[in-house]
């Protein structure tokens, strides 16, 4: 296995450790079970969304957010007003109900 780099006592060092590392199945275990993944793991990311725990500035900025979006839309019926009104009033609703939760402390 020598690489022509290493004296000839460290290539042998180092190929000991190699063998040794070979053998422990414990790691080779570990090493094949932690292999990355391109997508997140949705239990991690149902896990993280179930700890989230918002501040009353982030809620009370985003009822602000949604409310006047929601009044904008009444007013203009612009469709992109509208659209945003939609894709906010769910991220308000649930960080709200968080906040909820966690003052009646459940």
């Amino acid at each position: 296995m020598s690489i022509g780099r290493l004296p000839e006592n460290e290539q042998r060092i180092l190929d000991e450790m190699e063998r040794a590392l070979r053998r422990d199945r414990r790691l080779d275990r570990k090493l094949r079970t932690h292999r990355v993944s391109r997508r997140p793991d949705p239990a991690r990311v149902l896990a993280r969304l179930a700890a989230y725990r918002p501040r009353v500035r982030t809620v009370a900025v985003l009822v602000a957010v949604s409310v006047g979006l929601m009044v904008a839309g009444i007013v203009t019926s612009e469709p992109g007003v509208i659209w945003a009104f939609a894709a906010i009033w769910p991220l308000t609703m649930f960080v709200s109900f968080r906040l909820m939760c966690r003052w009646c402390g459940s």
